[in-house]
């Protein structure tokens, strides 16, 4: 399969510059496409086949649900029950934006690879120009999890996309870098309390904010909610399998105390190099001078962590593309956007943590 490739800029953004992509959609094949979070990988949400193409592409566990996107609000009675009052106030503080929220789908609408057989349905408005206007040019809800091959970090440049899918997938639309480089934050509305399936792009802080009156629970600590019961499938994106991992075993090491933490980084890497392996190490601009490694990842600073959201992805693929076997990962403060990112490095690191 040839994959091709449209350069659109959020200033050219329209359906007709947009329409070769959108026809494809239409057509029921499968497109790349920027959004705020990270790049998705598209396809009709509607369309069984459609949606298996995304799938197979992927190497993505048939369980796990993907998110719909919708160009406009009022698609949104198309594909779900009408939301509670507490959830509609979400959506009018954070749509379009980096929020999925979880509702009961509609029964016959979606195809059922979307829901994974839950009978609810994720879905967002993307803040992106481009992603808005390829919607709203094909004309349906577009299903699209993140544009990478299942495991991987995700995408948060048309080239990402192309490294883990070229030639599986029948295009991707390069819109420049995603601005969050976090998945959305995914949260369901039950019992009373808003529970949140997966931190991301909007922080539980800023959910709070906005319901005051409602409890928030989950994403302490950059660990998913613990409060609903474990379903067959999971009720959102990265909640079951191993996510956003480079190619070498990955060490996260976390603790009260940043000098232990730098310590015992240094003395892993130390002991990886006696065994002969390539080693990394992720950190931060502040303490990058502290490691001597065979590769040295900069992801952002402290003391600005939206800089550390979006450079995550990009620092974790420079892993293998160094051919680092080794990497020896520094937590952050998990607070805000932090929480968010340190779920992604647990992940990243298949739960090899260690607490100093």
């Amino acid at each position: 399969m040839t994959t091709k490739q449209w350069k659109v800029t959020a200033e050219e953004a329209a359906p007709e510059t947009l329409a070769e992509p959108a026809s494809l959609l239409k057509k029921g094949g499968t497109v790349a496409f920027p959004t705020e979070t990270v790049y998705g990988l598209g396809a009709d949400a509607r369309s069984t086949e459609a949606v298996a193409a995304v799938f197979a592409a992927k190497g993505r566990p048939s369980d796990n649900p993907l998110i719909v996107h919708i160009a406009d609000r009022s698609q949104l009675e198309e594909l779900t029950a009408p939301p509670e009052e507490a959830v509609s106030r979400l959506l009018d503080a954070f749509w379009p934006g980096p929020l999925t929220v979880v509702l009961p789908a509609r029964p016959g609408v979606l195809s059922p690879l979307v829901t994974a057989g839950l009978s609810t349905v994720g879905v967002r408005m993307p803040d992106h120009p481009v992603a808005l206007a390829l919607i709203a040019a094909a004309g349906c809800p577009v299903a699209a999890p993140s544009a990478n091959r299942s495991g991987r970090p995700s995408p948060t440049r048309a080239s990402h996309v192309l490294e883990d899918l070229g030639g599986r997938i029948g295009g991707v639309v390069d819109g420049g870098e995603a601005g969050v480089g976090l998945e959305s934050t995914v949260a369901e509305y039950a019992g009373g309390a808003l529970h949140i399936l997966r931190p991301g792009g909007v922080t539980q802080a800023q959910l709070q904010a906005v319901l005051p009156d409602v409890p928030v629970v989950g994403a302490s600590a950059g660990l998913e909610a613990e409060s609903l019961p474990e379903p067959e499938a999971p009720r959102a994106p990265g909640m079951k399998y191993a996510h956003y991992a480079p190619q070498g075993a990955m060490l996260l090491v976390q603790g009260e105390d940043p000098a232990a933490v730098q310590e015992r980084i240094r003395a892993e890497l130390d002991a990886a190099k006696q065994r002969g392996e390539r080693t990394g190490v992720f950190t931060y601009a502040e303490h990058a001078h502290l490691f001597a490694a065979d590769h040295v990842a900069v992801c952002g600073r402290l003391d600005d962590p939206a800089s550390v959201a979006r450079e995550l992805y990009a620092a974790l693929r420079s892993f293998d593309e160094a051919g680092v076997s080794f990497i020896a990962a520094e937590a952050c403060p998990a607070a805000g956007i932090g929480q968010a990112v340190m779920n992604r490095l647990r992940k990243a690191s298949g739960g090899n943590i260690r607490t100093v």
